[in-house]
């Protein structure tokens, strides 16, 4: 139960750190001159997009953890190398089929996919020691 806690939590930052990256990627494009509907929507559909392939990863890292811990170390293996190649695939088709529609501008939707990493290294930053594994 307290696994849960904790990635509903760090999914949580990540969501609140890809909307702040992702407005203000919008914002870079307005003042460049490039803004339209098609960069907001493909904004958006990447911070999802971004945000769910951290929960599943996350979810998936956690059950892995509760196999290992059982001793079944080659379980646990497994299913961490079918998630993140399922993730992958699934990602690659929905980035195409968006990318492809036209909808969305391709830059504003595959960039926000970049915004989790900066965003859990400043959350790690200002975590106060004795606070990660709460």
């Amino acid at each position: 139960m307290e696994s849960r806690k904790f990635v509903l939590k760090e999914t949580a930052v990540v969501l609140l750190g890809e909307v702040i990256c992702s407005a203000a990627m919008v914002g870079i494009f307005a003042l460049l001159g490039y803004y339209s509907t098609s960069v907001l929507l493909g904004a958006v559909i990447g911070s999802i997009l971004a945000t769910l392939n951290f929960f599943f990863m996350a979810v998936g890292a956690t059950l892995a953890a509760d196999k290992a811990e059982k001793q079944d170390v080659k379980g646990g293996k497994a299913m961490i190398q079918s998630s993140y190649t399922l993730r992958l695939i699934v990602l690659a088709i929905v980035l195409f089929a968006f990318a492809k529609s036209g909808l969305c501008n391709p830059v504003a939707l595959v960039v926000p996919l970049i915004f989790v990493r900066p965003t859990i290294t400043v959350t790690e930053f200002f975590r106060k020691s004795g606070e990660a594994n709460s």
